[in-house]
This record gives C-alpha cells, structure tokens and sequence, in this order.
C-alpha cells in the first residue's frame, strides 16, 4: 500500500518559531514512516520556504531547496525549485506543526484552503476566533461558558488605571506562549505592562486576575465525536505560570510543574473536561486542541484560552495528557490524520 504523502510544515515567523521546530522534532521522531512519506517544509524566521531533510536543530544549514505550498487547487502540493526550474511534488496532506502568528491564527489555514489539500486542525474562523482571546471571551459567554472580566486596549488608546480591580494580567490579545504577559498588583506598574504587551500585537487584553488552579485538558476530534486526555494541573512554587519563557524548558520550570493526571476530585475533572468540550464545540474547533482553564474554589470552571495547534514538543502538555489517557503521541498523530482525511478520530 502507498504512503501517504505527509506535508509537514514548521518553523514559522512568529516568536514562537524555536517552540514549533521542537515539536516538529517530536512529530518525527513519533512519526510512522511505514504509513507516512514525510516531506518537511519549513518557514524561516524571515518567512523563506524550503523542503528540508527533517527539523533538526539545524535545519536552516542543511540540504534545503526554495518551495511554496502552490494556492492553485489543481496543483494540490509543493512547487520546488530544482535547477532552476519548479518541480510539483503532490501531498494527501498538510500537517501545521506551528504555533502563534501566521500560523494558528487563520493565515496559514486560509492558503491550505486555497491549496485544496487537506489539512490536520481548526479551520480559518476557528483559527482566527481562538487567536484573538477577547473574540474567544465574547463567544464563550454567549455559550454560557465563564470568562475573566476583561478590556482591551488598541494601539493609541490611553488607560483609565483608577477603575480596575487589581490584580490584573495583561497581555497581548493575539499571541501565544507568555510572551508580552505580566501581572500587575498596582495600577502604577500598568503602563509599563502595556507597552510590553504592545511589543507583541497592537491590541492588549486587561484581564481580573482569577484565584484557582489553573488545569487544561486536551480534545481531539470533530463535532460530536471527541476524545478528551486527562486534565492537568500546574502546581506553582511562586509567581504566574510562564510558559515556554525558560532558558531549558526540557529541564522544567523554575516555577511549575505540570501533574498529570490533575490532583483534583472526580466531580471536578468531570466538570473541567465537560466545559473543554463545550469550550471546543463553541469556538468551532476542529482536529484538535488545547483548552487552558482556571478551576476555582467553589469549583466552578473558568476559561483561560484554547491552543488550536498546541506544542508537540517532549515537554509539552498536549501530548501528556493524551498519554495518560493512553494515547501515545504516534497514535494521536494517526488520529489527527484520520480526522483531516476522513473527520473521524477512529479513521473510520
């Protein structure tokens, strides 16, 4: 039987590009080369295409060739340049292993769709709605989904500092990690916070700091027909949790550790996994996703934000959750296959 002929594309122009060249790294290494004939396509910080032998560390240096993703649908795959002409290598799919700007926030899904070639994730409007973590609140608290009181501040917009209630988080509305987030306890220290916020988007979200735990749960799956990983908890020592903002995150955080599966009731993982699916469900997701979310006292479940192309990586949440559920990550990669080509989590 053929390989199917995987695109698998990386790197990106978003700050996150070291975060997605080592998830691709885990995608390969997880990857069953017996079913998929890999093609890695990765994006250099400066936007450069180039079909690559695989995401190593040094990836850039290697035996790279110029190639773009072709937008005209009877193409359906990769026009690379070989001697100065393109050659067309067709693809069965494209699997987005990128993170934050131009890649999970509907730029890159809208060429997938123009491409015609089917492609692992949430589609433009989900992609773009959970980009945007204001956009997200509003339609999460139409679906009677709880959010964090919140503003947003545009780009010359001044800031009233007297009518907050303090603590508060700021951060920028559409970018990923803990990149450009702070948290402010005096309404002295906001302008400060702003203007690094603005150093990733034009657009800053002012959240109400929530008191509870903060738990995620990982979905995978269409409509319906979802399989949801065991919830987490990030057991903090001091401080927020910061995200991918380590100098060795394969050694862990100096502040959190993720437990996995969370240390909370049964009555309360059952309520934190039916609000990420609900979550899921209203935002439009599709493939697969990362809810993030507090978990309060008195347990009720509030949104924090949802990753719809979540980190890969050997650290990473995502696929820690799937594994405690029993779902090692080269099963997850086949399912996540099964729902681009066939928009079911078992392949059938």
């Amino acid at each position: 039987m053929d390989r199917l002929k995987v695109g698998i594309l990386f790197g990106g122009r978003s700050e996150e590009h070291p975060i997605s060249v080592k998830s691709a790294q885990e995608v390969a290494t997880n990857l069953d080369t017996e079913k998929y004939e890999p093609f890695y396509i990765g994006i250099t910080k400066s936007g450069a295409w180039k079909l690559c032998d695989g995401p190593g560390a040094d990836w850039e240096n290697g035996s790279c060739r110029p190639a773009v993703l072709s937008p005209d649908s009877c193409t359906r795959g990769l026009l690379v340049l070989e001697q100065g002409r393109y050659e067309t290598i067709s693809l069965d799919l494209v699997l987005p292993v990128l993170h934050g700007k131009l890649g999970e926030d509907g730029a890159m899904q809208g060429l997938l769709e123009l491409s015609g070639i089917p492609y692992a994730g949430c589609d433009i409007q989900s992609s773009a709605l959970c980009m945007d973590k204001s956009l997200a609140y509003i339609v999460a608290r139409s679906a009677g989904i709880a959010t964090p009181n919140f503003w947003t501040v545009t780009a010359t917009e001044k800031i009233d500092t007297d009518h907050l209630t303090y603590p508060v988080f700021v951060k920028p509305a559409r970018s990923g990690s803990s990149f450009g987030v702070s948290k402010v306890s005096r309404k002295e220290e906001l302008p400060s916070a702003v203007e690094a916020a603005r150093q990733y988007d034009s657009k800053v979200l002012i959240e109400e700091a929530v008191v509870g735990h903060e738990v995620g749960c990982a979905i995978l799956g269409n409509d319906q027909d979802l399989i949801v990983g065991e919830v987490d908890r990030i057991a903090l020592s001091h401080g927020f949790f910061r995200i991918h903002q380590e100098s060795e995150p394969e050694s862990g955080s100096e502040n959190a550790i993720p437990i996995v599966p969370a240390d909370i009731s049964a009555e309360s993982r059952t309520v934190v996994q039916g609000t990420a699916k609900a979550v899921y469900r209203a935002l439009g997701c599709r493939g697969l996703a990362r809810v993030d979310m507090f978990l309060k006292n008195d347990g009720t479940v509030v949104l924090n934000e949802v990753n719809t192309l979540p980190g890969m990586t050997s650290y990473s949440r995502y696929p820690r959750m799937m594994a405690a559920a029993g779902l090692p990550l080269t099963e997850v990669i086949d399912r996540i296959v099964s729902l681009a080509l066939t928009g079911r989590a078992d392949g059938s």
